[in-house]
């Protein structure tokens, strides 16, 4: 089973984060510091979900969810918005852009695998 997380952040603690957890849990982690360089290596490593931040450089969260869902060979790959974007219709607006999942920053580092794994 492909055991791969693509993590599109470009806070170096953030994704520091996110990755350290979920290696120590078992999952291989790739990452990309903006949406185009997330968008090439969803392309290249075809992995098992994608964690996405929506504040990127050069093109942001929504952009990258609405190419992935709209490109037949990456739509199926699930999406995991993680993000600060916690405004009312914030997570209405993130889920209709693509994500198929919504987790807000900061993460809990007691729950966040668990909630990985669920939704996976």
């Amino acid at each position: 089973m492909n055991n791969t997380l693509l993590i599109i952040e470009d806070n170096e603690q953030n994704y520091y984060l996110m990755r350290f957890l979920l290696e120590k849990n078992g999952f291989k982690v790739l990452g990309a510091e903006t949406g185009k360089k997330g968008i090439e290596m969803a392309r290249q490593h075809q992995p098992r979900a994608i964690l996405l931040d929506i504040q990127l450089p050069e093109m942001d969260g929504y952009a990258v969810a609405t190419v992935l869902k709209n490109d037949p060979e990456l739509q199926k790959i699930p999406i995991v918005a993680v993000t600060s974007y916690a405004m009312v219709g914030d997570r209405e607006r993130i889920l209709a852009a693509g994500a198929d999942r919504y987790i807000e920053k900061p993460i809990n580092p007691e729950t966040f695998v668990s909630e990985i794994q669920k939704f996976l």
